[in-house]
C-alpha cells in the first residue's frame, strides 16, 4: 500500500537522475503530503522514444471508464494481478512510468495505543527514489464536446514488503533499479522481463524514521513533515 508520498526534488535534479530530454509540463512547487487525485510529476518515454518529465493526476481511470470517480479506488496495482485485471493489464503491457518520490509514509501499530504512529520511508542514498508505476489517458463518454480532452492518470505498483518495511506493512512500493529504469519504460520490454522487476528493494535501499502526527491532516503539507522525531517527543494528536 501507498497512500501518500513527497515530491519535492527540484525539475533540475529529476533532469539530471533521470536522463530526461526536457519537462513537457510546468512541474509544481514542492508537495510535502501527496494524496489521491493531486498531480504527480512522472518520467515517461515520448513516442519518438525521448525520456521526458511530465505531470499525470494520481488514481488511474481505465479507458472503459464511465466515470473518473473510479480513480480513487486505483491509486495502486498489486503487482501479482496487474497482467490479469482489467483496470491496469492494458497500461501494464503498454503504458509505463516511473514516479519518483522521494520519500513515503506509513502508519505502523504500536502496543498499548490505539491510534498508529507514521513513519517517513526514504531512499538510502538520500536521492528520490524510482517508484514504478502505470499510466492511462481517457475522455469523459459524457462529454461530447470538442472541449473534451484527454484525462490523463497514473497508479503506483505495490509488491510485498521486504524485512525493513515488513514490521511497519505488508506491502511497498515497486523500487526500480537504474540499471532498469530503460527496461520499464519501453513498451516493447517483454512481459516476462517486467515480471521479473517487480520483486521487493532489497534491504540496504530504504530506511524509515518517526514522524509527527501532522502527517495525518492532509492540509498539513510543508518539509518538518518529514523530520525524524526527537526520541522521547510526543507527538500531537491530528484527524485526517
Amino acid at each position: 500500500m501507498c497512500g501518500r508520498f513527497v515530491q519535492a526534488s527540484s525539475p533540475a535534479l529529476l533532469l539530471a537522475q533521470f536522463g530526461a530530454f526536457e519537462a513537457v509540463a510546468d512541474l509544481a512547487d514542492p508537495d510535502y503530503n501527496v494524496t489521491p487525485r493531486r498531480e504527480v510529476t512522472v518520467v515517461l518515454n515520448a513516442p519518438a522514444g525521448e525520456r521526458v518529465i511530465d505531470r499525470l493526476r494520481w488514481g488511474l481511470v481505465p479507458r472503459w471508464a464511465k466515470d473518473k470517480a473510479i480513480g480513487d479506488r486505483l491509486i495502486n496495482a498489486r503487482s501479482e494481478t496487474v497482467k490479469e485485471k482489467p483496470s491496469f493489464k492494458s497500461a501494464y503491457a503498454s503504458r509505463r512510468c516511473i514516479i519518483p518520490v522521494d520519500g513515503f509514509y506509513e502508519w505502523r501499530a504500536v502496543d498499548g495505543k490505539r491510534s498508529k504512529q507514521p513513519v517517513f520511508i526514504h531512499a538510502n542514498t538520500g536521492q528520490p527514489i524510482a517508484v514504478a508505476g502505470i499510466w492511462e489517458s481517457w475522455l469523459d463518454p459524457s462529454d461530447q464536446s470538442e472541449a473534451n480532452t484527454p484525462l490523463r492518470t497514473c497508479a503506483i505498483l505495490t509488491t510485498q514488503a521486504n524485512s525493513i518495511i515488513e514490521p511497519i506493512h505488508n506491502r511497498m512500493p515497486v523500487i526500480l533499479d537504474e540499471r532498469n529504469w530503460a527496461s520499464w519504460l519501453d513498451r516493447s520490454t517483454l512481459q516476462e522481463q517486467l515480471d521479473s522487476l517487480l520483486a521487493p528493494a532489497p534491504d540496504d535501499v530504504v530506511a524509515w524514521h518517526e514522524v509527527s502526527t501532522a502527517v495525518n491532516n492532509t492540509r498539513n503539507n510543508d518539509s518538518t513533515l518529514m523530520l525524524a522525531m526527537a526520541p522521547n517527543e510526543e507527538a500531537s494528536e491530528t484527524l485526517f
